[in-house]
């Protein structure tokens, strides 16, 4: 940050950002959390920075997060291949364990820790507590990889009430008690529909839906579901950003006001993205 920033100045940046203090103050925002935000530690810092400011201001934020890399990590540790299907993780009973442990224990209290160092009150959940996310398997090829059939937004709102951040891992149950794992954008997106939130920020690790994907400067900055559709036909959108995209509109048809997809790799992204009129990425809104 350049120190030169005069006292004027930084009342000037408070004063630009108030009416989307306004805006925001009491709604409900979502944040899909992986990707290069997650494993460089420097972002990751601005990253739950971001998120207790937006606490501070009275915005209920819920941030949902995956750990894939942390998994294959843990799996290579533990002498275990991880293999993959269509961008799927393939995930047998002791994969599932390891999920698990991983995601609801180290990476899920972790970033719970992380928000209270920077002065927020935070509260781990994952998809199992209280019910959150009930699921089936999605792809008997897949293993325990599962389908989300129901969510329950009570305890996500229960812990919203008493003024905390609920930080929620994407694991899922079924009713004869199968943990399964749920691919994080999708489990966001159900949330986030759920909830009716105001907004679903999707962090990823490119600029957003570009016309030309080498080319950051041809970002698209909005774009409806019916466009979106479109560009999918054209091979615009294509490869990862498919189903990222898919989950936006998915969001979208469940009573999500707008969904972003965003660069994770810019520091303070979501802060550019709610607070100024510049934003950041893609948004992706109804027709």
């Amino acid at each position: 940050m350049d120190m030169n920033f005069s006292n004027a100045q930084r009342a000037e940046v408070l004063t630009a950002a108030l009416p989307y203090i306004k805006k925001y103050n009491g709604k409900c925002i979502v944040v899909k959390y992986g990707g290069n935000a997650m494993i460089n530690p420097t972002l990751k810092q601005q990253v739950m920075e971001d998120i207790v400011l937006l606490w501070l201001i009275g915005v209920k934020v819920v941030l949902v997060h995956g750990g894939g890399p942390e998994i294959s990590e843990t799996m290579k540790k533990l002498g275990k291949q991880a293999q993959f299907v269509n961008g799927l993780r393939v995930t047998d009973k002791e994969t599932v364990d390891i999920v698990q442990m991983v995601l609801a224990g180290k990476v899920n209290k972790d970033l719970v820790n992380l928000l209270q160092m920077k002065g927020g009150h935070a509260m781990g959940l994952s998809g199992i507590d209280g019910g959150i996310l009930e699921a089936v398997v999605k792809d008997e090829a897949l293993g325990y990889v599962g389908e989300v059939t129901k969510v329950r937004t009570q305890p996500i709102r229960d812990v919203l009430e008493k003024n905390y951040i609920p930080v929620i891992s994407t694991i899922a149950s079924d009713r004869q008690g199968n943990t399964y794992n749920i691919n994080g954008d999708t489990a966001a997106a159900y949330i986030a529909g759920a909830l009716g939130a105001e907004r679903l920020i999707m962090m990823t690790d490119i600029a957003g839906v570009m016309m030309d994907m080498d080319d950051p400067d041809s970002l698209i900055p909005s774009i409806t579901v019916s466009e979106a559709e479109k560009l999918k036909e054209q091979g615009i959108i294509s490869g990862g950003m498919i189903p990222k995209v898919d989950c936006c509109v998915e969001a979208l048809n469940a009573g999500v006001n707008n969904v972003v997809i965003m660069d994770g790799r810019i520091p303070h992204s979501i802060l550019m993205e709610l607070l100024t009129d510049e934003g950041a990425g893609t948004m992706v809104m109804k027709d």
